[in-house]
């Protein structure tokens, strides 16, 4: 299959500066979203709690969020989830920021209901009547998410007493089942207590205000991460990014020249930097998965430039007294049919994913898409243009200068043996 016919080019060379402008304007764009909106976060990166529910009767999501903000919660981020290949569910994405059930004031509550006194502080005159040493934790401990409590005693516990204990706290509820608080370590007297989640007393809360013939009893799934945890992998995913470019540039460089490197990472900045813009434009959330989706548009918008690049290398040797910029033209113009099949098949299948694909796989396909197009793109008027600028602005012309001294050397051996 043949788009373009073998021996047409085209003077992409000749309209670089329009393009080039193009360019830099949609990436300047891009820059000033960063600020302004900014980019909507994902639970991964800023931290919260996330709930997908199914409600069980039709519900608007303006109800949904007007109860979740009574509760208590504050910006509340409220997303309707289609299924295309199911009956519609009523199914809604419901995260908070807030991660941890337990506040300070709940964990003093609970330090001072398990008897356990504060180094230096001496005990009261009613300390023992109150407290007896089967119900007088020794070392409490709070998960991150507030959701356990797990307690050491110095004799074996009364799990009776410690249940007593833990009720009526303000805030603070056990989660329903004869078994909590267990002892999960009879050896070292160790006793673990299992409460109610933020995710739990969200959907509690949801099931008073709106009723309980139409919130269900448990969300399909829970999910929460730590403010600290989501800035860690922020850095992550940024460290990540940042050294596959230099180990792409430290390829290029190593497989071609240095003079193609910088056209290759500036095509890469180029092509993240506007499929970034996109997203935040769009309003859709940055998250593990749209760094995943960066990490794969760095990998196959430098597989296009390298194709490109290999053909600029191949005919350089070949057409000798052609300029840099015309082999530019006839390296591009012989690998642009190749270059549309090859993105318009990737390019489709993303199309795909994003009309019929479901919540994240949406948000991945877009990132995707945009990726392709402006890789596609970068590899024609971004990595090979400024690769030419380097030559002509660096090296002095060197790439075509070097075939000339060559064949004249050639035609002068060529004089002395006839």
């Amino acid at each position: 299959m043949e788009f373009i016919k073998p021996g047409r080019q085209f003077d992409f060379m000749g309209k670089r500066w329009l393009f080039i402008g193009l360019s830099a304007l949609l990436l300047l764009a891009s820059i000033v979203t960063f600020f302004k909106p900014g980019p909507h976060l994902g639970t991964d990166f800023k931290g919260g709690t996330e709930l997908e529910v199914a409600f069980l009767k039709a519900t608007e999501a303006g109800d949904v969020r007007a109860a979740v903000e009574s509760l208590g919660f504050e910006a509340p981020d409220v997303i309707r989830v289609k299924d295309s290949g199911a009956e519609d569910t009523h199914r809604y994405l419901i995260r908070v920021q807030e991660v941890s059930a337990l506040g300070e004031e709940q964990k003093d509550a609970i330090r001072q209901k398990l008897c356990t006194l504060p180094e230096g502080t001496a005990p009261s005159a009613d300390f023992e009547a109150r407290c007896p040493a089967n119900a007088r934790a020794s070392e409490i401990k709070f998960s991150p998410g507030g959701d356990k409590v797990t307690m050491r005693y110095e004799v074996e516990p009364d799990l009776a007493a410690i249940r007593a204990q833990l009720t009526g706290i303000p805030g603070v509820e056990l989660r329903t089942g004869e078994n909590n608080p267990v002892v999960v370590s009879a050896r070292d007297h160790k006793v673990e207590a299992q409460l109610k989640s933020r995710g739990d007393q969200l959907l509690d809360g949801l099931r008073g205000k709106l009723g309980a013939d139409r919130v269900p009893e448990r969300a399909l799934r829970v999910e929460w991460i730590g403010p600290k945890a989501g800035a860690q992998l922020r850095d992550a995913a940024i460290k990540s990014v940042a050294i596959a470019i230099v180990f792409i540039m430290a390829y290029i460089a190593f497989r071609f020249d240095l003079r193609f490197a910088p056209g290759g990472i500036l095509a890469l900045v180029h092509d993240v930097g506007i499929a970034l813009g996109a997203m935040i434009v769009t309003h859709r959330e940055i998250t593990l998965s749209t760094v995943a989706a960066m990490l794969t548009i760095v990998g196959y918008s430098i597989t296009d430039t390298v194709v490109v690049y290999d053909r600029i290398r191949e005919n350089l040797t070949k057409h000798r007294n052609m300029s840099f910029s015309a082999i530019i033209n006839l390296s591009i113009s012989e690998m642009l049919g190749r270059t549309i099949i090859t993105s318009g098949v990737t390019a489709l299948s993303m199309v795909c994913f994003l009309v019929w694909g479901t919540g994240v796989i949406k948000d991945f396909a877009f990132a995707l898409l945009i990726g392709i197009l402006v890789g596609t793109y970068s590899s024609i008027y971004v990595a090979a243009p400024f690769t030419e600028w380097i030559d002509r602005r660096f090296f002095g012309g060197q790439a075509t200068a070097q075939k000339k001294i060559t064949r004249t050397k050639a035609v002068k051996r060529a004089d002395a043996v006839v």
